[in-house]
């Protein structure tokens, strides 16, 4: 594969506490290797207890000025942060490239929708406004009371970002949480975490008050735990696996959690779909970024009666999918690592041995793994219900809208779904049967518009995002009561 950025040293990035760029006492880096380039891109620092320690404090301490701060003052920070990172796009996006495998163009788009995020975020605090309630609208209630409802900020909020968004889905924890008035202790993904370091120097030079954001790095078995079950901690943001994500819940005990985990994500084809259009869609949705998305499409359970003409679509499609080196603008590009194509190998592997057909792919260069389809899938086959995080699409053929609802609830996922048919009211039969946080007709399942909620069921999660629920699972209601005299 190309190696256009090679010529871009090897940094030692520091951590972020109290406005200031620090290395870590304990004198540990941990590397970071590209996906696609194989060598060392930069390290980072391996943080100790009492570091972190320090960036807690900090930020209890700070979080109470900022809360006091208005919120149009609070507006101007994250404007100029916005601003700054659509500055330095083309030194943030090259990094994401190299640390996560995405296209330069995906990863440029990443970093300006992460400003327009920001933007929308604060616009749409500027627009949340408090509700008053009468004490004798309720039967026996009094005239003289009046309640004064507001949201308020929960104090210091720990962001934990995956490694597949690693810019944009740590805006979307950092940015509703410093509106609403809360200090942040933001831990990117290890893998993920020079693309972090760089979104932070954007916030710097937004000059947000010292020590209201700090930037955590260090190995999990050191500071993971610790952090999750700091005292100091008032409330936890989590995007990442669902393994993960119940360890967190556990940890955490009371502390108000949003978690955002994993997906099983089902494409249901029925008898009167577009197929041209449904495979169009599905394909998009299953191998975008080499299906490294939670969103992903990651199973299609089509109606036997069409089924093969399905799947000739798919293969003829899947086989025009650009595939390689990210540098190229490849769709299909290296996984993360060689353990997450292991896993996706020995799924595709685990279908061939149980009857599986391959119907294109199955072939294999380090981490890269070429979009594999896969037909007559049955339910004994593990790629039916396990998250690969990686190209392959399991085709399971279905007899009826009811077996397909049925093998689509069975799993242990729940966050999204797509319904391809031409029959409205089918599709609402569908979507209201679907136990998922979404359900998406004649399109693929995905993400955004970013200011839609946003929820996962089940393993895939719990919470609420989307702008607006990710400000208010931020804060929390208050009341006053005013009492008259009358």
């Amino acid at each position: 594969m190309s190696t256009l950025l090679t010529d871009i040293k090897v940094i030692d990035y520091k951590f972020y506490v109290n406005g200031q760029w620090k290395e870590s006492q304990s004198g540990q880096m941990i590397e970071i290797q590209s996906p696609y380039l194989y060598e060392m891109i930069g390290r980072v620092q391996a943080m100790e207890k009492e570091e972190v320690d320090e960036a807690i404090s900090l930020a209890r301490e700070v979080q109470v000025e900022w809360a006091n701060t208005s919120l149009q003052e609070r507006a101007k920070y994250l404007y100029r942060w916005a601003d700054e990172l659509v500055n330095m796009q083309n030194e943030i996006a090259p990094i994401i490239m190299k640390e996560v495998g995405k296209s330069l163009k995906d990863a440029r788009n990443e970093v300006v929708r992460t400003a327009d995020f920001i933007r929308y975020t604060v616009e749409e605090a500027l627009h949340m406004h408090g509700e008053n309630m009468k004490g004798d609208s309720f039967p026996g209630g009094s005239k003289s009371k009046i309640a004064m409802i507001e949201r308020v900020p929960l104090g210091v909020v720990l962001a934990i970002s995956p490694f597949n968004y690693p810019v944009n889905l740590a805006a979307a924890k950092l940015a509703p949480a410093l509106i609403a008035g809360n200090a942040v202790i933001f831990k990117p993904a290890t893998q993920g975490s020079i693309s972090g370091i760089k979104m932070i120097e954007a916030l710097h030079k937004a000059e947000f008050p010292a020590g209201l954001v700090s930037l955590i790095t260090g190995r999990g078995s050191v500071i993971g735990d610790y952090l999750v079950e700091h005292k100091g901690i008032d409330m936890i943001s989590f995007t990442g696996g669902t393994n993960t994500g119940e360890h967190l819940a556990k940890k955490a005990a009371m502390i108000p959690m949003v978690l955002e985990l994993g997906g099983k994500d089902p494409g249901i084809v029925r008898e009167d779909a577009d197929l041209v259009e449904a495979a169009k869609q599905i394909i998009s949705g299953a191998f975008s970024y080499s299906g490294q998305r939670c969103t992903a499409i990651k199973r299609v359970l089509v109606h036997e009666h069409i089924g093969d003409k399905l799947v000739g679509i798919l293969k003829e499609e899947i086989e025009r999918l650009a595939v390689g080196s990210p540098e190229k603008g490849n769709t299909v590009v290296p996984l993360i690592d060689n353990q997450s194509a292991d896993f996706v190998q020995g799924l595709i592997e685990d279908a061939i041995e149980k009857g599986a057909k391959v119907v294109t792919g199955n072939k294999r260069d380090r981490n890269l793994i070429y979009p594999t389809l896969l037909d007559h899938v049955t339910e004994d086959m593990s790629v039916a219900w396990e998250e690969p995080f990686g190209p392959v699409l399991p085709v399971i053929r279905v007899s009826s809208d009811e077996e397909a609802i049925n093998i689509a609830n069975k799993s242990e996922y729940g966050l999204q779904a797509s319904v391809f048919t031409k029959d409205i009211n089918k599709a609402f039969m569908i979507s209201n049967k679907m136990e998922t946080g979404s359900v998406q007709i004649n399109g693929r399942t995905e993400r955004g518009p970013d200011h839609f909620p946003f929820i996962g069921v089940k393993g895939s999660g719990m919470g609420v995002q989307g702008i607006r629920k990710s400000i208010e699972s931020m804060t929390r209601e208050k009341v006053t009561v005013l009492n008259l005299s009358l």
